[in-house]
């Protein structure tokens, strides 16, 4: 009887003194799985992919105001600009790799180096890199630029159009701008071949951004090492490496302030949604670019 009784009073007893444990330990294994989940997330978006947003129109036509994008952080090496909020834990850049002509890259903008921008390289080190007469030229050689048929964008809560002369309406009532688009040939590096990129160019129509400068033609840029000469393919809307940091550009990028390579749009919107409005986040979306590559 004695053995009975001791037999069947513990499982009663553990019954009693479970609950009282559970929750901690419950509380326990959510703590790990979010100290887990934290790391998981920041060594992905520390080496492998990361997303960003792009709130300009000087990447057009390629990158429109309201993209979403994955970039990948591996191709040029890592360095501290490559961890969240740039934290000071690389010393330098390691598994350094340089970008080749025509990627699209992120950055961080000369001078401060705090602010991520986006831009195409067009001049690697000991490339001479200038403009005439709207031509881009390479070493001393033109880059082949042809006439292709305008560029046409919606206008939209992300979109407007630059000047009244780019305005124009669709059959359907759609108010849309039209741009000039031209398809350059970048010559290929490290045996690559050449590339074929789209650039807007506004002709009579553009502005000088920096009173006194005419980006359309420049002196000859001269990159030196460990440096690269960054351009926007809206070529009368961007803020490249044809400005110094004192009238707003950016000069000369060292490829130190690389944070990666754009790879896959993941997004893009018009600015048309609202968060109360649900069925807003659908039709505002722009569905066709969702999935294009760089």
């Amino acid at each position: 009887m004695t053995d009975t009784a001791n037999q069947g009073s513990t499982p009663v007893s553990s019954e009693k003194s479970a609950p009282a444990g559970k929750k901690p330990q419950e509380e326990e294994n959510f703590f790990v799985f979010l100290i887990k989940l934290v790391i998981i997330v920041a060594v992905f978006r520390s080496f492998i992919f990361s997303p960003f947003t792009i709130p300009s129109e000087s990447m057009l036509p390629g990158l429109v105001n309201g993209d979403y994008l994955l970039a990948a952080k591996w191709p040029y090496g890592f360095s501290s600009y490559s961890l969240p909020f740039g934290a000071p834990l690389l010393p330098k850049r390691v598994l350094a790799h340089q970008p080749h002509r025509g990627d699209v890259v992120i950055f961080k903008a000369p001078p401060t180096n705090d602010q991520d921008w986006i831009k195409r390289v067009i001049g690697l080190p000991g490339d001479t890199v200038q403009m005439i007469g709207g031509v881009l030229y390479l070493n001393g050689k033109a880059i082949p630029k042809v006439k292709i048929e305008d560029f046409e964008i919606a206008v939209s809560g992300n979109t407007h159009c630059y000047t009244p002369a780019f305005a124009a309406t669709r059959k359907d009532g759609t108010a849309v701008c039209r741009y000039p688009q031209y398809r350059e040939t970048l010559p290929g590096d490290d045996g690559r071949p050449s590339k074929d990129i789209k650039v807007l160019d506004f002709g009579p129509e553009k502005h000088d951004p920096v009173p006194g400068f005419d980006a359309d033609n420049t002196p000859p840029y001269m990159v030196p090492e460990g440096k690269l000469f960054l351009m926007g393919d809206d070529r009368d809307n961007s803020m490249d490496s044809r400005f110094t940091t004192l009238d707003g550009g950016i000069g000369m990028v060292p490829q130190e302030n690389l944070v990666g390579r754009a790879t896959i749009m993941m997004w893009s919107t018009d600015g048309g949604a609202s968060w109360y409005k649900p069925w807003t986040w659908f039709t505002a979306t722009r569905w066709s670019r969702i999935g294009n590559t760089f």
